[in-house]
Protein backbone atom coordinates (compact mmCIF):
# COMPACT_ATOMS: atom_id res chain seq x y z
CA UNK A 1 0.00 0.00 0.00
CA UNK A 2 0.84 3.66 -0.06
CA UNK A 3 0.50 4.68 3.59
CA UNK A 4 0.47 8.14 5.14
CA UNK A 5 1.75 8.26 8.72
CA UNK A 6 1.05 11.40 10.73
CA UNK A 7 3.59 12.05 13.47
CA UNK A 8 6.05 9.93 11.52
CA UNK A 9 9.10 11.57 13.10
CA UNK A 10 7.85 10.98 16.63
CA UNK A 11 8.77 8.33 19.17
CA UNK A 12 6.57 5.59 17.71
CA UNK A 13 6.49 6.98 14.18
CA UNK A 14 10.18 6.70 13.49
CA UNK A 15 10.16 3.11 14.75
CA UNK A 16 7.12 2.34 12.59
CA UNK A 17 8.23 3.86 9.28
CA UNK A 18 11.19 1.47 8.67
CA UNK A 19 8.90 -1.50 9.42
CA UNK A 20 6.34 -0.30 6.89
CA UNK A 21 9.06 0.07 4.28
CA UNK A 22 10.45 -3.38 5.11
CA UNK A 23 6.93 -4.78 4.62
CA UNK A 24 6.92 -3.39 1.08
CA UNK A 25 4.77 -0.31 1.58
CA UNK A 26 5.37 3.18 0.24
CA UNK A 27 5.28 5.70 3.07
CA UNK A 28 4.37 9.37 3.23
CA UNK A 29 5.83 10.66 6.51
CA UNK A 30 3.77 13.69 7.53
CA UNK A 31 5.11 15.64 10.50
CA UNK A 32 5.55 19.24 11.62
CA UNK A 33 9.01 18.27 12.95
CA UNK A 34 8.73 19.97 16.36
CA UNK A 35 11.15 17.27 17.55
CA UNK A 36 13.32 17.10 14.43
CA UNK A 37 13.50 14.51 11.66
CA UNK A 38 16.53 12.56 12.87
CA UNK A 39 14.53 9.33 12.98
CA UNK A 40 13.62 9.32 9.29
CA UNK A 41 16.28 7.61 7.18
CA UNK A 42 16.03 8.42 3.45
CA UNK A 43 14.64 5.61 1.29
CA UNK A 44 13.30 5.41 -2.29
CA UNK A 45 9.85 4.46 -0.96
CA UNK A 46 9.77 7.22 1.65
CA UNK A 47 8.39 10.71 1.02
CA UNK A 48 8.82 13.19 3.87
CA UNK A 49 6.30 16.03 4.14
CA UNK A 50 7.05 18.73 6.71
CA UNK A 51 3.67 20.29 7.38
CA UNK A 52 1.15 21.13 10.07
CA UNK A 53 -1.77 18.77 10.60
CA UNK A 54 -4.04 21.81 10.67
CA UNK A 55 -2.94 22.82 7.15
CA UNK A 56 -5.69 20.94 5.37
CA UNK A 57 -4.48 21.98 1.92
CA UNK A 58 -1.05 20.46 2.62
CA UNK A 59 -2.69 17.35 4.04
CA UNK A 60 -4.95 16.91 1.00
CA UNK A 61 -1.91 17.11 -1.26
CA UNK A 62 0.06 14.63 0.86
CA UNK A 63 -2.75 12.07 1.18
CA UNK A 64 -3.55 11.99 -2.54
CA UNK A 65 -3.07 8.44 -3.84
CA UNK A 66 -2.74 6.91 -0.37
CA UNK A 67 -4.71 3.80 0.48
CA UNK A 68 -4.18 3.92 4.25
CA UNK A 69 -3.56 6.43 7.03
CA UNK A 70 -2.00 5.69 10.42
CA UNK A 71 -2.74 8.69 12.60
CA UNK A 72 -0.20 9.05 15.43
CA UNK A 73 0.29 12.83 15.53
CA UNK A 74 -0.79 14.86 18.53
CA UNK A 75 0.53 17.14 21.24
CA UNK A 76 1.49 14.21 23.40
CA UNK A 77 1.29 13.99 27.19
CA UNK A 78 -0.53 16.25 29.63
CA UNK A 79 2.32 18.68 30.48
CA UNK A 80 2.98 19.47 26.81
CA UNK A 81 -0.73 19.89 26.15
CA UNK A 82 -1.12 22.23 29.11
CA UNK A 83 1.63 24.57 27.86
CA UNK A 84 -0.89 25.90 25.36
CA UNK A 85 -4.33 24.28 25.64
CA UNK A 86 -5.65 26.13 22.59
CA UNK A 87 -2.82 24.78 20.44
CA UNK A 88 -3.36 21.30 21.88
CA UNK A 89 -7.08 21.37 21.09
CA UNK A 90 -6.49 22.70 17.58
CA UNK A 91 -4.09 19.84 16.76
CA UNK A 92 -5.50 16.98 18.83
CA UNK A 93 -9.19 17.59 18.11
CA UNK A 94 -10.12 20.43 15.76
CA UNK A 95 -7.89 19.13 12.96
CA UNK A 96 -9.21 15.56 13.25
CA UNK A 97 -12.54 15.70 11.41
CA UNK A 98 -11.19 17.73 8.45
CA UNK A 99 -8.32 15.24 8.20
CA UNK A 100 -10.64 12.22 8.21
CA UNK A 101 -12.91 13.82 5.60
CA UNK A 102 -9.91 14.69 3.41
CA UNK A 103 -8.70 11.11 3.71
CA UNK A 104 -12.08 9.80 2.61
CA UNK A 105 -12.21 12.23 -0.31
CA UNK A 106 -8.75 11.05 -1.39
CA UNK A 107 -9.97 7.44 -1.56
CA UNK A 108 -8.25 6.17 1.60
CA UNK A 109 -9.63 2.71 2.38
CA UNK A 110 -8.17 2.11 5.83
CA UNK A 111 -7.74 4.55 8.74
CA UNK A 112 -5.92 3.52 11.93
CA UNK A 113 -6.25 5.89 14.87
CA UNK A 114 -3.85 5.81 17.81
CA UNK A 115 -5.99 6.83 20.78
CA UNK A 116 -4.82 6.20 24.35
CA UNK A 117 -5.59 3.96 27.31
CA UNK A 118 -5.78 7.18 29.35
CA UNK A 119 -9.36 7.62 28.06
CA UNK A 120 -10.50 5.35 30.90
CA UNK A 121 -9.19 7.66 33.60
CA UNK A 122 -8.54 6.08 36.98
CA UNK A 123 -10.35 2.88 37.84
CA UNK A 124 -10.32 0.40 40.67
CA UNK A 125 -11.63 -2.31 38.35
CA UNK A 126 -9.23 -5.29 38.28
CA UNK A 127 -9.48 -5.46 34.48
CA UNK A 128 -10.26 -2.33 32.52
CA UNK A 129 -11.43 -3.63 29.16
CA UNK A 130 -13.06 -1.96 26.17
CA UNK A 131 -16.52 -2.08 27.79
CA UNK A 132 -15.36 0.11 30.67
CA UNK A 133 -16.88 3.62 30.65
CA UNK A 134 -14.61 6.39 29.46
CA UNK A 135 -13.76 8.87 32.19
CA UNK A 136 -10.88 10.97 30.84
CA UNK A 137 -9.32 13.18 33.49
CA UNK A 138 -7.46 15.68 31.29
CA UNK A 139 -8.07 17.59 28.09
CA UNK A 140 -5.44 15.43 26.36
CA UNK A 141 -7.35 12.22 27.09
CA UNK A 142 -10.76 13.89 26.65
CA UNK A 143 -9.92 14.88 23.09
CA UNK A 144 -8.59 11.39 22.37
CA UNK A 145 -12.00 10.02 23.35
CA UNK A 146 -13.83 12.68 21.35
CA UNK A 147 -11.82 11.82 18.23
CA UNK A 148 -12.91 8.20 18.62
CA UNK A 149 -16.53 9.43 18.52
CA UNK A 150 -15.86 11.52 15.41
CA UNK A 151 -14.30 8.56 13.62
CA UNK A 152 -17.26 6.33 14.47
CA UNK A 153 -19.66 8.97 13.16
CA UNK A 154 -17.78 9.45 9.89
CA UNK A 155 -17.23 5.76 9.20
CA UNK A 156 -18.76 4.73 5.86
CA UNK A 157 -18.85 1.48 3.84
CA UNK A 158 -15.48 0.95 2.18
CA UNK A 159 -13.70 3.19 4.70
CA UNK A 160 -12.30 0.77 7.26
CA UNK A 161 -11.67 2.47 10.60
CA UNK A 162 -10.00 0.99 13.67
CA UNK A 163 -9.05 2.53 17.04
CA UNK A 164 -6.11 1.36 19.14
CA UNK A 165 -5.81 2.41 22.79
CA UNK A 166 -2.13 1.77 23.57
CA UNK A 167 -0.64 1.40 27.01
CA UNK A 168 2.41 3.52 27.81
CA UNK A 169 5.09 2.76 25.25
CA UNK A 170 8.60 1.89 26.40
CA UNK A 171 11.95 1.08 24.82
CA UNK A 172 14.43 2.62 22.40
CA UNK A 173 13.62 4.34 19.13
CA UNK A 174 15.58 6.75 16.93
CA UNK A 175 13.58 9.51 18.65
CA UNK A 176 13.54 8.16 22.17
CA UNK A 177 11.37 9.79 24.79
CA UNK A 178 12.76 9.73 28.31
CA UNK A 179 9.63 11.18 29.90
CA UNK A 180 7.74 7.87 30.04
CA UNK A 181 7.71 5.64 33.13
CA UNK A 182 10.04 2.76 32.19
CA UNK A 183 12.32 5.01 30.16
CA UNK A 184 12.55 7.57 32.99
CA UNK A 185 13.54 4.93 35.53
CA UNK A 186 16.12 3.40 33.19
CA UNK A 187 17.72 6.75 32.43
CA UNK A 188 18.02 7.51 36.16
CA UNK A 189 19.43 4.08 36.97
CA UNK A 190 22.06 4.22 34.23
CA UNK A 191 23.13 7.81 34.73
CA UNK A 192 22.49 8.51 38.42
CA UNK A 193 22.60 4.98 39.88
CA UNK A 194 19.60 6.04 41.90
CA UNK A 195 15.87 5.67 41.24
CA UNK A 196 13.29 7.66 43.16
CA UNK A 197 9.85 6.07 43.34
CA UNK A 198 6.92 8.18 44.50
CA UNK A 199 4.48 5.86 46.21
CA UNK A 200 5.05 2.66 44.31
CA UNK A 201 1.77 0.80 44.64
CA UNK A 202 0.27 2.49 41.56
CA UNK A 203 -0.17 0.21 38.58
CA UNK A 204 0.98 1.21 35.12
CA UNK A 205 0.34 -0.60 31.81
CA UNK A 206 3.21 -0.72 29.31
CA UNK A 207 3.89 -1.98 25.81
CA UNK A 208 7.22 -2.36 24.03
CA UNK A 209 7.70 0.02 21.11
CA UNK A 210 8.37 -2.89 18.75
CA UNK A 211 5.08 -4.52 19.68
CA UNK A 212 2.92 -1.44 19.13
CA UNK A 213 4.64 -0.61 15.84
CA UNK A 214 4.32 -4.24 14.70
CA UNK A 215 0.60 -4.05 15.47
CA UNK A 216 0.12 -1.03 13.21
CA UNK A 217 1.88 -2.86 10.38
CA UNK A 218 -0.27 -5.94 10.95
CA UNK A 219 -3.48 -3.91 10.82
CA UNK A 220 -2.71 -3.02 7.21
CA UNK A 221 -2.71 -6.65 6.12
CA UNK A 222 -5.72 -8.02 8.00
CA UNK A 223 -9.05 -8.41 6.17
CA UNK A 224 -11.19 -5.29 6.47
CA UNK A 225 -14.09 -7.18 8.02
CA UNK A 226 -11.88 -8.32 10.92
CA UNK A 227 -10.90 -4.80 11.98
CA UNK A 228 -13.59 -2.42 10.74
CA UNK A 229 -15.16 -0.46 13.56
CA UNK A 230 -13.09 -2.21 16.21
CA UNK A 231 -11.69 -0.57 19.32
CA UNK A 232 -8.89 -2.43 21.05
CA UNK A 233 -6.66 -1.92 24.06
CA UNK A 234 -3.04 -2.76 23.32
CA UNK A 235 -0.86 -3.45 26.34
CA UNK A 236 1.50 -6.07 27.70
CA UNK A 237 1.18 -6.29 31.47
CA UNK A 238 0.22 -4.05 34.35
CA UNK A 239 3.01 -3.57 36.87
CA UNK A 240 3.24 -1.45 39.98
CA UNK A 241 5.73 1.40 39.81
CA UNK A 242 7.69 -0.33 42.58
CA UNK A 243 7.94 -3.49 40.48
CA UNK A 244 9.03 -1.49 37.44
CA UNK A 245 11.81 0.04 39.52
CA UNK A 246 12.96 -3.42 40.66
CA UNK A 247 13.03 -4.63 37.03
CA UNK A 248 15.07 -1.61 36.01
CA UNK A 249 17.50 -2.14 38.89
CA UNK A 250 18.00 -5.82 38.00
CA UNK A 251 18.52 -5.28 34.27
CA UNK A 252 20.76 -2.22 34.61
CA UNK A 253 22.96 -3.99 37.18
CA UNK A 254 23.25 -6.92 34.77
CA UNK A 255 24.05 -4.71 31.76
CA UNK A 256 26.28 -2.29 33.70
CA UNK A 257 27.82 -4.34 36.55
CA UNK A 258 30.17 -1.46 37.30
CA UNK A 259 27.15 0.66 38.29
CA UNK A 260 25.84 -1.81 40.89
CA UNK A 261 24.26 -1.41 43.29
CA UNK A 262 21.49 0.79 41.90
CA UNK A 263 19.68 2.46 44.79
CA UNK A 264 15.88 2.62 44.92
CA UNK A 265 14.52 5.38 47.13
CA UNK A 266 10.81 5.42 47.91
CA UNK A 267 9.11 8.71 48.75
CA UNK A 268 5.53 9.15 49.94
CA UNK A 269 2.96 10.69 47.61
CA UNK A 270 -0.67 11.72 47.77
CA UNK A 271 -1.12 10.59 44.17
CA UNK A 272 -1.73 6.85 44.27
CA UNK A 273 -3.83 6.75 41.08
CA UNK A 274 -3.58 3.47 39.22
CA UNK A 275 -3.99 2.91 35.51
CA UNK A 276 -4.35 -0.65 34.32
CA UNK A 277 -5.89 -2.09 31.18
CA UNK A 278 -6.75 -5.53 29.91
CA UNK A 279 -5.81 -6.53 26.38
CA UNK A 280 -7.55 -9.88 26.08
CA UNK A 281 -10.00 -8.73 23.40
CA UNK A 282 -7.38 -7.95 20.76
CA UNK A 283 -5.77 -11.35 21.43
CA UNK A 284 -9.13 -13.10 20.93
CA UNK A 285 -10.13 -11.10 17.87
CA UNK A 286 -6.94 -11.03 15.81
CA UNK A 287 -4.44 -13.06 17.82
CA UNK A 288 -2.27 -10.09 18.73
CA UNK A 289 -0.06 -10.73 21.75
CA UNK A 290 3.03 -8.70 22.61
CA UNK A 291 6.28 -10.57 22.11
CA UNK A 292 8.54 -8.25 24.11
CA UNK A 293 8.71 -7.72 27.85
CA UNK A 294 9.35 -4.62 29.89
CA UNK A 295 12.77 -6.09 30.67
CA UNK A 296 13.44 -6.24 26.91
CA UNK A 297 12.68 -2.52 26.68
CA UNK A 298 15.03 -1.75 29.57
CA UNK A 299 17.74 -3.88 27.97
CA UNK A 300 17.31 -2.11 24.61
CA UNK A 301 17.70 1.26 26.31
CA UNK A 302 20.81 0.04 28.14
CA UNK A 303 22.37 -1.03 24.86
CA UNK A 304 21.52 2.34 23.32
CA UNK A 305 23.27 4.07 26.22
CA UNK A 306 26.32 1.82 25.74
CA UNK A 307 26.40 2.62 22.03
CA UNK A 308 26.31 6.36 22.68
CA UNK A 309 22.90 6.76 21.02
CA UNK A 310 21.43 8.75 23.92
CA UNK A 311 24.01 11.42 24.78
CA UNK A 312 23.34 13.99 27.51
CA UNK A 313 20.17 12.11 28.35
CA UNK A 314 19.49 13.88 31.64
CA UNK A 315 19.59 17.40 30.20
CA UNK A 316 18.98 17.45 26.43
CA UNK A 317 15.42 18.76 25.77
CA UNK A 318 14.96 16.48 22.75
CA UNK A 319 14.22 13.51 25.01
CA UNK A 320 11.48 15.33 26.91
CA UNK A 321 8.39 16.52 25.06
CA UNK A 322 7.53 19.38 27.37
CA UNK A 323 11.13 20.70 27.40
CA UNK A 324 11.28 20.54 23.61
CA UNK A 325 7.97 22.33 23.27
CA UNK A 326 9.19 25.09 25.57
CA UNK A 327 12.45 25.45 23.66
CA UNK A 328 11.07 25.27 20.11
CA UNK A 329 10.58 28.58 18.28
CA UNK A 330 7.75 26.91 16.35
CA UNK A 331 6.05 25.66 19.48
CA UNK A 332 4.11 27.58 22.13
CA UNK A 333 5.78 29.42 24.96
CA UNK A 334 4.99 28.38 28.51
Amino acid sequence: MKVLVTGAAGYVGCALVPKLIAAGHKVVAYDIMYYGDQGLTPHPRLTVVTADLRDIAAYKKAVAGCEAVIHLACISNDPSFELDPALGKSINFDAFEPMVRASQAAGVKRFIYASSSSVYGVSESPNVDETHPLKPLTDYSKFKAMCEEVLARLKTPGFTAVVIRPATVCGYSPRTRLDLAVNILTNLAVNKRRITVFGGSQKRPNIHIDDISDLYVELLSLPAEKIDGKIWNAGYQNHTVADLAKMVKAVVEEEFPEKAPIEIVTSPTDDLRSYHVGSDKIARDIGFQPKHTVEDAIRDLCRAFKAGKLPNSLEDPRYFNVKTMKASPAAPAA
